[in-house]
């Protein structure tokens, strides 16, 4: 979608769309940062390394291409999502209890 088309759709459904990619934001970064906490752990106990590196390479991969196709739809859906991704943050620490020395 660009900004062309969120100015044709109706008020609901910019806003829903809007919503929509807020929410895919914080479920992408709450993933992205699972994931990195994951990682964390397995370089730490002395895990595979390859599969270490494999999870790490493709959580940026995953991440950079949802943030351009969300580019692609403009420049308030890509920010939105990236303020998802940001939100997402806390969220997940708060999650996580376990403090390793």
């Amino acid at each position: 979608m660009t900004s062309l088309a969120l100015n044709n759709l109706p008020n609901w459904a910019t806003l829903l769309s809007l919503v929509a990619h807020l929410a895919a934001g914080i479920v992408v970064g709450v993933l992205y940062f699972r994931s990195l906490w994951w990682n964390a752990r397995r370089f730490t106990t002395g895990g595979r390394v390859s599969t270490t590196i494999a999870v790490m390479i493709g959580r940026f991969v995953i991440l950079g291409m949802i943030l351009t196709l969300a580019s692609l739809e403009g420049a308030l859906p890509l920010l939105l999502m990236a303020l998802g991704v940001v939100i997402a943050r806390p969220v997940v620490m708060r999650g996580i209890r376990e403090i390793t020395p």
